[in-house]
């Protein structure tokens, strides 16, 4: 579940300057995450293994591909009662931009060390920056949103339903033609309990504003 932070917005369309400042920050991290894997090299992000492979297999540019897999996958949003809002529109405006701007600044390093920090620190900073705009209540970008209504709808942890997406993605990329590496099966299955775990370390750093959750766990 998603905790109460002090920055939780009031609805996903509000206005409050603390909500929105948390909420770009998680994006640009998550930016910056998701730079550390391409950057590294070793492997790509589960969704993109699959937009890879898909791109291949129709031969489908790969960011038209991306576009119709976003696409896709909000409306299984629908189904799962989840509602767009600015952080959905935010996602794929800072996000892309933060992308673009390092990796056409920062090379792969020559060091196998170096590209393999740069793949772990990917992988945590991703997990920590989709706790944050999460909480900021200003809705999810469409993998986010998909995630969030599956473990309402389930019922189970965020670890566990990030972990089966991903994974279950990064295979079905890779039968396509996909590439995987370690980059993609650290995130995939490292991610959720990065996110996780930040999520828990919000619950307990306001536990007055989540009373209920916490006593109900």
């Amino acid at each position: 579940m998603i905790p109460m932070t002090p920055w939780t917005g009031k609805s996903y369309w509000s206005l409050e300057p603390l909500s929105i400042l948390v909420l770009i920050l998680g994006l640009i991290l998550y930016g910056v995450g998701e730079s550390f894997l391409v950057i590294a090299n070793l492997g790509s992000a589960p969704w993109t293994v699959l937009s890879t492979g898909l791109s291949q297999t129709t031969q489908i540019d790969l960011g038209w591909m991306t576009f119709i897999i976003s696409s896709l996958i909000l409306f299984l949003w629908f189904p799962l009662h989840i509602k767009p809002g600015l952080g959905t529109v935010l996602n794929i405006i800072v996000i892309a931009f933060v992308i673009g701007q390092m990796v056409s600044h920062f090379e792969t390093p020559t060091s196998l060390i170096s590209r393999v920090c740069l793949t772990i620190a990917g992988v945590i900073i991703v997990g920590i920056a989709s706790a944050l705009y999460l909480t900021s209540h200003k809705g999810a970008g469409p993998r986010d949103g998909l995630l969030v209504g599956l473990c309402y709808v389930l019922g189970w942890r965020v670890a566990i339903v990030r972990t089966l997406i991903e994974g279950t993605v990064s295979l079905l990329g890779y039968f396509l033609g996909g590439t995987l590496g370690l980059g993609t099966l650290l995130f995939a299955f490292g991610v959720g309990w990065a996110m996780q775990l930040s999520l828990d370390c919000l619950f307990k750093l306001f536990p007055q504003l989540n009373k209920d959750e916490m006593a109900s766990g």
